[in-house]
C-alpha cells in the first residue's frame, strides 16, 4: 500500500513539472505577443500621424489623407463665401491711361429715325490693360576711341560705371530675375524660357546665375544689417526646415523680428546656430517649437522662451487619435483644456483687462491640473502605471511647462509660432519646386533675396522696388539702401 502511494506521488510530481514547464512556454509565448501587440500598437499610431495631430507637413497628407475630425459637417464649398465682400480693381486714374478710344452711336438701333442726343454723364467705361509688343528698351552704349600720338595708342572714352556694372542687363531686368527666382521659384531653364517666349530674349542660364549673384553682391550689406540687429531684439520667432544642396542636408534657419525677417542656411540643426546668430548674452524672449536646440540654447543662455502651444496641441490630438483607451482618455482632458485657453484669448477684446487676465490665469491653472493629472493622481490609472505618451508629456511640464505661458504675463510674446512659419512657407515651397543650391554662392544668394522678399511683405512694400532701387544704387557705386523702414 505505501509503495503504491509513493508511485502515484512520484507521477504526480512528473506531472506538475510538466505543467510548469508548459505554463512557462505559455507564460513566454504570452509575453511575445504582448511585445508584438505593442509594436502593432506602436506602428498603427504612427500610420496615422498626419498634420493635423504632428509636426508633418501638409504636403504628406497628400499621400496619407488625414481622417475627417468627428462632428465635422460638409466641408465648405471653394471659392467667395456667403456675406465675403466682392473685390473689384480700382479704376486708373487719368494719368494712368495712356490711350482714349471712344465709341459713338451715328443712329438709335431700335429706329434709325430717333433723334439721339449725347448726355455727358451717361457712359460705359472698360479700362483694358496689355502687354506692349516689346516690353523692353535696347540702348547702343558707344565709347569712341581716340589715337593719341604721344602715345602712339588708342584711348578710349569712358563708360558710365552704372553700364559697365549692369552689362546686358539694367537694374530692372536684374531685379526681375530676382524676382522670379526667389519669389515665383522659377527654375533657371523655366526663366530662360520666360525670357525667350515673352520677352524675345534670349540669354544662358549661366548668365541668370551670374545675374541673382550681382544681386546678391547689393543686397549684402542690408542683409547683414538685419543678421547683426538680431542679438538686440526684445524678442524672436525662430524655425528650421531642411535645404538641400548637392545630395547634402542643410538647414534653412528663420528668425522673425518684429520689423523684419533674416534666414540663413546652415549645415547644422543644432544650438551652436543659435549661439552663433543670437550670442551667448541675448536678453530678448524666444519663441520656438521643442526642438532640443532651442532648449539647450534657453537653458545655457538663461533665455525667456516661449513655446509654441500649436505644436503641442497637435502632439495632444495625436495622444487622443493612439489606440490605448488610457491615452485617449488624458489626451481629450488635456485637449479640453488648451480649447479653453484659445476661447479666453478669442474673448480678448470683450473683456476689461482684469477679466481677461483672470480667464488666463484660470484656463492655465487647469492646464496645468489637466497635463499632470497622472502624477496627482495615480489611482485613476491601472496600478498606477502610465503608458511611455503620457509620462513623457508629464515630465515635460514638470521641466518646461512655464514656457508654454509666457504670453499671459509679456503681451508682447505670441503663444505660437505661427508667424515664423507663415514667413518661411515660400522657403519651403521653393525647397519642394527647385534642386536647391551647388554652392557658398548660392546660398548667398538665396538667404539674402529671401531676406529681402520676406522683410518686404512683413512691412507691406513691393520686394522688386526695394531690388530696383537697391541693384540700381549698386551699380552706380552710391550707397544701398536700407531694409529698414524709415522711423522718421
Amino acid at each position: 500500500m505505501l509503495f503504491g502511494w509513493k508511485k502515484r506521488c512520484r507521477q504526480l510530481e512528473a506531472e506538475n513539472a510538466q505543467l510548469k514547464a508548459h505554463t512557462a512556454q505559455l507564460e513566454a509565448r504570452l509575453k511575445e505577443s504582448q511585445a508584438k501587440n505593442q509594436q502593432l500598437i506602436q506602428a498603427l499610431a504612427a500610420a496615422t500621424k498626419n498634420s493635423r495631430n504632428s509636426s508633418k507637413p501638409p504636403s504628406s497628407d497628400i499621400v496619407k489623407p488625414s481622417p475627417k475630425p468627428p462632428g465635422k459637417g460638409k466641408r465648405r464649398k471653394i471659392g467667395a463665401q456667403p456675406g465675403h465682400p466682392k473685390h473689384e480693381h480700382p479704376a486708373f486714374t487719368p494719368a494712368q491711361i495712356d490711350h482714349h478710344i471712344s465709341y459713338e452711336l451715328e443712329c438709335c438701333p431700335v429706329d434709325p429715325s430717333h433723334r439721339l442726343e449725347p448726355l455727358a454723364d451717361q457712359q460705359k467705361v472698360i479700362q483694358q490693360v496689355e502687354l506692349v509688343e516689346q516690353p523692353f528698351v535696347v540702348t547702343e552704349h558707344t565709347a569712341q576711341g581716340y589715337w593719341c600720338e604721344g602715345c602712339q595708342g588708342i584711348h578710349y572714352a569712358a563708360f558710365p560705371a552704372a553700364v559697365v556694372a549692369g552689362g546686358l542687363c539694367g537694374p530692372r531686368l536684374t531685379s526681375l530675375v530676382c524676382y522670379l527666382k526667389g519669389k515665383l521659384h522659377g527654375s533657371y531653364s523655366g526663366i530662360q524660357d520666360f525670357f525667350r517666349d515673352v520677352l524675345g530674349l534670349e540669354v544662358s542660364r549661366g548668365y541668370l546665375a551670374k545675374l541673382n549673384q550681382k544681386a546678391a553682391r547689393a543686397f549684402a550689406q542690408p542683409s547683414a544689417q538685419l543678421l547683426a540687429l538680431l542679438p538686440q531684439q526684445a524678442h524672436l520667432n525662430a524655425d528650421e526646415t531642411g535645404h538641400k544642396e548637392n545630395g547634402q542636408r542643410y538647414w534653412t534657419w528663420c528668425f522673425r523680428a518684429k520689423d523684419f525677417i533674416v534666414f540663413k542656411i546652415h549645415a547644422s540643426r543644432g544650438s551652436d546656430v543659435l549661439f552663433d546668430i543670437l550670442g551667448q548674452n541675448f536678453q530678448g524672449s524666444l519663441g520656438a517649437d521643442f526642438w532640443g536646440a532651442y532648449r539647450k540654447y534657453a537653458r545655457q543662455c538663461e533665455v525667456r522662451i516661449q513655446f509654441c502651444l500649436a505644436h503641442l496641441i497637435r502632439e495632444v490630438k495625436y495622444l487622443c487619435d493612439f489606440p490605448e483607451p488610457s491615452v485617449q482618455r488624458y489626451g481629450q482632458g488635456l485637449l479640453a483644456e488648451l480649447k479653453g485657453l484659445f476661447c479666453a484669448l478669442h474673448r480678448r477684446a470683450e473683456l476689461s483687462s482684469k477679466a481677461f487676465a483672470l480667464a488666463l490665469a484660470t484656463a492655465e491653472a487647469k492646464i496645468w491640473d489637466a497635463a499632470l493629472e497622472p502624477a496627482l493622481h495615480p489611482r485613476r490609472y491601472s496600478n498606477g502605471q502610465v503608458h511611455r505618451l503620457i509620462g513623457n508629456l508629464v515630465e515635460r511640464f514638470y521641466k518646461h511647462g512655464e514656457g508654454y505661458f509666457r504670453f499671459i504675463i509679456s503681451p508682447e510674446i505670441e503663444p505660437t509660432n505661427n508667424s515664423v512659419e507663415q514667413a518661411m512657407r515660400f522657403v519651403v515651397m521653393d525647397r519642394h519646386m527647385t534642386q536647391g543650391t551647388r554652392s557658398q554662392r548660392g546660398r548667398d544668394v538665396c538667404e539674402r533675396i529671401w531676406t529681402v522678399i520676406a522683410t518686404c511683405a512683413l512691412q507691406k512694400r513691393s520686394a522688386y522696388d526695394w531690388m530696383h532701387q537697391a541693384i540700381g544704387a549698386y551699380f552706380n557705386g552710391q550707397p544701398i539702401p536700407s531694409l529698414l523702414l524709415d522711423s522718421s
